[in-house]
């Protein structure tokens, strides 16, 4: 395991890229750092009447651009580095995907199993309470929404208590995002990342020239998948891409990794995973009893959807897949990264890979700010302009269409439709983006992703005239 911190890594990652361009110095070390980070600690009442000080942070990373966005996460281990460097990473995924926004993060010190849910809900708006008296959150300051360990539940109680504290409550709701559809929620958040995850790996996977270097065919249709985490994120990263064709061969949790070489299907494991309460003794499949081995399985495609490194310069040269899609921020360190790369490996870095849940975020918020459902307007106008087209071409031809098919052919796009088509048309867009800075600097993706950034964060800082 690296002993260099997880911002450190970051900040390593920055520097690389940076050397690839000539903005000034002061200009660089303004983009790359935190420019703040609030502490703060507070008195949780526990059901059994005992006090308990809770820690928590929220950090924003860069106010090029407001508001700031980024998660909350409830966990342990979480602490002032890690909720930094995640912040950081925010700001360059949000430029990468080009999503109007600075990068933040917020985390509660917690182990949420050792609390009620009472106690979860006191947390939580004790929480907001704390980032509005210090004027941390708000529809143009900073929108916070769910990361590890949180979900709608959560979103929910934070636009309620905000709501109470506000002098504006017309945009209130455009405070988080990750909220439950009927409190302002977009359809289609849930999936988001994976499905953004998806996107990505199978826009990489369309390129013959890089597909040949690695000796695969184009598509995924061929393409063997391990998945490491089968949370919200995982779990639908394996879904799409099964839906895409790919054979997934190996999924694994913190209980354990299955592996069949003929293939796995995803629901048929989550269906034994709630039965048994746990993915080990599938069917057909074989056990590895320590999840991380299944990191170095036979495979084509590796995605590690859990948490930040775990793949470390101890076990990158054991990786046998040709493609890591980092799904999860941070899987690999900086001395795994310079490993896979000695030895060919595609990295499709999470910065651009796991940006797909920040974009149906803007999604929401764009929503919640315009108060208005995607599709609301447009839908029975499309519809009745497909219809015509149909008939037309149907006459034309002299066939009758089953009504079946024609009420599909016809259909206007909905919220989810839009939403789905929107983020499939950033992830592949931005794919591009970086392709194309890799191929001209000459470098691997997760550089180009960075130089990316780092110029569109360098732009806006111009334009705002703090530097010339």
């Amino acid at each position: 395991m690296s002993s260099i911190s997880f911002l450190g890594q970051v900040d390593r990652m920055f520097e690389k890229a940076a050397a690839h361009t000539d903005h000034p110095e002061g200009l660089l070390k303004q983009i790359r750092i935190c420019n703040s980070v609030y502490q703060m600690e507070f008195p949780l009442k526990r059901d059994d009447g005992s006090i308990e000080v809770i820690k928590a942070w929220r950090s924003e990373h860069s106010h090029h651009k407001l508001p700031t966005k980024g998660g909350i996460r409830f966990a342990d281990n979480v602490n002032e580095d890690e909720v930094a460097a995640l912040a950081t990473l925010m700001t360059y995924k949000c430029a990468i995907v080009n999503v109007p926004f600075g990068g933040a993060k917020g985390g509660i010190k917690i182990n949420r199993k050792n609390y009620s849910e009472g106690e979860i809900e006191r947390i939580t708006r004790r929480y907001t309470y704390e980032l509005v008296a210090k004027n941390f959150i708000g529809p143009g300051i900073d929108v916070p929404a769910p990361d590890y360990g949180t979900g709608p539940k959560e979103m929910a109680w934070i636009v309620d208590t905000y709501r109470s504290l506000t002098n504006d409550p017309l945009t209130a709701a455009a405070c988080v995002t990750g909220k439950p559809v009927t409190l302002g929620g977009v359809r289609g958040r849930t999936e988001a990342t994976g499905l953004g995850t998806y996107f990505g790996i199978r826009e990489a996977c369309s390129y013959k020239e890089d597909m040949d270097k690695l000796g695969l065919k184009t598509g995924l249709s061929d393409k063997t998948v391990v998945v490491q985490g089968l949370g919200n994120v995982g779990y639908h990263a394996a879904k799409f891409m099964q839906e895409g064709g790919a054979t997934i061969v190996g999924l694994a949790e913190y209980e354990g990794a299955i592996y069949n070489k003929d293939g796995l299907d995803v629901e048929s494991v989550m269906a034994h995973r709630k039965a048994t309460g746990s993915i080990l003794n599938f069917p057909g499949a074989t056990n590895i009893k320590n999840s991380a081995e299944a990191l170095e399985l036979p495979c084509d495609i590796l995605i590690p959807a859990a948490l930040e490194s775990v793949i470390t310069g101890e076990n990158a040269g054991r990786i046998k897949a040709k493609i890591v899609g980092e799904a999860a921020n941070g899987p690999v360190t900086a001395d795994a990264d310079a490993t896979l790369l000695d030895q060919g490996v595609l990295i499709i870095p999470d910065v651009f890979l796991n940006a797909g849940g920040v974009t149906v975020s803007y999604f929401e918020w764009l929503k919640n700010l315009s108060h208005v459902r995607f599709g609301r307007m447009s839908k029975r106008f499309e519809q009745a302009s497909n219809e015509r087209i149909v008939r037309a071409m149907a006459d034309a031809v002299g066939i009758d269409i089953p009504a079946e098919d024609f009420i599909k052919a016809t259909a206007g796009a909905d919220e989810i439709d839009l939403v789905k088509s929107g983020l499939e048309e950033t992830m592949a867009t931005s794919y591009m983006e970086i392709r194309d800075i890799a191929q001209r600097v000459g470098t691997d993706l997760r550089t180009a992703a960075f130089i990316n950034a780092i110029d569109k964060v360098a732009v806006s800082y111009k334009e705002l005239g703090i530097f010339p």
